[in-house]
């Protein structure tokens, strides 16, 4: 029986959030930990990190949708349970830390899984590296500590973290502290060791590709059900993305550069990641609508009505979300994260970490959508898309004149 038939057979024995530490895991040689790693990104990084490591772990609480290669260990684990955090940690070499919650949707309203995971969650990796001798940790960050709605054209990792008060949405505002607390660890003194930790923050753009898991399926569901239907925001906003093998090409460069061969010169960094292709965020997915069959959008409505109709539909979920817990259309975040011009120099990741982006574009991913049977179907119902019309209307005419001032008060 291979390794990867004896790993399905255990894994199909083992449901609890337990089960790893009946596990015997080869640490021998070096062996990276990928926290988050069930996840679209955790599982093409470990899959790139197999070529050129003896072992890579997957800490997570739900396992990869795809089938574990040889050599890659699934543990199911909550990083928020230090003791499980300290098991998977021995014997480690380096931790890239990319688990997070709160990123998107409805995920963005519970404010207390994201504290718990972000914060909580960053602390006890970072004790846990240190007590058991873990030397290198990369941390998955986002363009959102230092970005809360303003516009930011070419920054650089100069500008200083927007202050805390000022985050819309707590996913931003958790790991913006997680951040700090990740770089200020760095050069802490290892238990047992001679040796300090080596940390560095990663900060990448909105990721995509073929398999994406969170935001993909989200905005081809809004196509497919016709619900794409208009742009918003000035037609000249610039944003960037990420394509998931550079994202994985940046983790990789970052923890080489933080080992003694290259001087630890990332250590205590920050770096943003990106395509280094600013772009409309609407037209970026132009060909992602055609190439699913459908029109493009011509009717472009005012950032602040949608800002204003994502406010209204938050409230809505706080008050009835214990009840039914809806998907919202979007969040205040996301709308000023799509409708708001912000991107970001390459030049430190290109000088330190030796990262230079290649070019793709989204025709894997249409691709790979159609293959699922996504896109325009011959025959759609005329009546459906009446009503979504309609719905659609008098959803933003009520957000509309709930702005008018009241007459006689």
């Amino acid at each position: 029986m291979s390794l990867c038939d004896r790993f399905k057979a255990r894994l199909q024995r083992f449901h609890s959030p337990f089960f790893f530490n009946t596990m015997e895991v080869n640490r021998t040689g070096r062996t990276f930990l990928i926290t988050g790693g069930g996840g679209y990104f955790g599982f093409r990084l470990a899959c790139a990190l197999l070529k050129t490591s003896s072992s890579v772990v997957l800490f997570d609480v739900r396992p990869p949708s795809q089938e574990l290669p040889e050599g890659i260990v699934f543990m199911r684990a909550d990083i928020r349970d230090y003791a499980q955090v300290a098991k998977a940690v021995r014997g480690v070499n380096c931790v890239f830390h990319i688990a997070s919650y709160g990123m998107s949707g409805r995920e963005q309203l519970d404010r207390k899984l994201i504290e718990e995971v972000n914060v909580q969650g960053t602390e006890n990796i970072l004790r846990a590296c240190v007590a058991h001798g873990v030397p290198r940790l990369v941390y998955t960050s986002t363009y959102n500590v230092v970005f809360g709605g303003q516009e930011i054209k070419d920054g650089d990792e100069s500008l200083p973290y927007l202050p805390l008060h000022l985050h819309p949405d707590h996913y931003s505002r958790t790991k913006s502290i997680a951040e700090m607390q990740v770089l200020k660890a760095n050069g802490s003194p290892l238990n047992n060791s001679a040796g300090v930790l080596q940390t560095c923050s990663l900060r990448p753009a909105g990721i995509y590709g073929p398999g994406e898991e969170r935001h993909l399926p989200r905005i081809v569901s809004y196509i497919d059900n016709g619900i794409f239907r208009f742009v918003y925001g000035d037609p000249d906003s610039l944003v960037e993305f990420v394509h998931v093998d550079n994202l994985v090409s940046a983790h990789m460069l970052a923890a080489e550069a933080l080992t003694e061969k290259h001087q630890h010169r990332a250590a205590g960094q920050p770096y943003f990641i990106s395509d280094g292709r600013p772009v409309n965020n609407f037209e970026f997915f132009r060909p992602l609508v055609e190439g699913l069959g459908y029109s493009f959008p011509t009717l472009r409505l005012p950032i602040s009505l949608i800002y204003l109709f994502a406010f209204l539909t938050e409230m809505l979920h706080h008050v009835v979300g214990r009840i039914y817990n809806f998907q919202p259309l979007l969040t205040r975040t996301e709308v000023y994260k799509t409708g708001v011009t912000h991107y970001f120099s390459m030049r430190k990741a290109r000088e330190e970490l030796g990262y230079e982006p290649k070019l793709y574009d989204l025709e894997d991913v249409v691709q790979w959508f159609r293959g699922r049977g996504h896109g325009k179907k011959r025959s759609q119902s005329s009546i459906k898309k009446l009503i979504l019309d309609v719905v659609l209307v008098v959803a933003f005419a009520a957000v509309a004149l709930s702005c008018l001032p009241v007459v006689g008060q």
